[in-house]
């Protein structure tokens, strides 16, 4: 799927989010990565099998 150089990583690799974004539309709330993962503005994820990720984010604490 991915032509880049260096390639994107693979959908279920640790750094999966860290591919390049081929759609964006922050009207709907998700963008689309080259890796063919659906990312939400949540932090959650819809993989290429169909497998859900769940939110994700990072909660920090004053």
């Amino acid at each position: 799927m991915c032509t880049h150089e260096p390639a994107c990583p693979k959908p279920d690799a640790l750094d999966r989010e860290a591919a390049r974004t081929v759609a964006h539309h922050p009207e709907q709330g998700w963008s689309l990565l080259c890796n063919g993962i659906v990312v939400f503005d949540d932090t959650g994820e819809l993989l290429p099998d169909g497998r859900a990720v769940a939110p994700h984010r990072h909660i920090t604490t004053a």
